[in-house]
């Protein structure tokens, strides 16, 4: 029940909100609400769980904003086979820091959350992206005119 109380007020919050950065400050503010709900965090723990997830989260975004945007600003047509060599040498080095970043966020969480949470919060978090993706769809079809 509380589930679909929590993507009830996701759904109707994500029309409320139309500039971009209040959009994503409020949908911040549900994840905050879904994650701290799913894995039924103690005071003491949402307390030590947040600064240390929120640091991981920005950590993890500067290397995503930093591969896109190399990505972006990228002609592939017109690289030559040696810096599309490096490029990829770029995109692996990238995820090897992701997967360190993700594995050190882990180790950090262990020293105060159980395993099983560790976990649920993994569980939690694509729960959360699958339901803001299906919410994304759902109203860029009903702009289109499509049921």
């Amino acid at each position: 029940m509380k589930t679909i109380i929590t993507l009830l007020v996701v759904s109707l919050s994500l029309q409320v909100f139309s500039q971009d950065n209040d959009r994503r400050e409020h949908i911040k503010a549900l994840k905050v609400a879904f994650l701290t709900e799913q894995l039924e965090l103690t005071p003491s723990e949402a307390q030590k769980f947040w600064p240390v997830y929120n640091a991981f989260e920005e950590q993890e975004q500067v290397l995503r904003k930093e591969n896109y945007k190399k990505r972006k600003e990228t002609n592939v047509d017109l690289l030559s086979e040696q810096e599309a060599k490096k490029m990829i040498e770029d995109m692996i080095s990238t995820e090897k820091k992701k997967q360190e970043l993700r594995e050190n966020f882990i180790k950090d969480l262990q020293k105060f959350l159980s395993s099983k949470k560790i976990i649920k919060l993994k569980i939690a978090e694509d729960q959360f992206n699958k339901k803001m993706f299906e919410e994304l769809k759902k109203r860029r079809d009903s702009r289109k005119g499509k049921p």
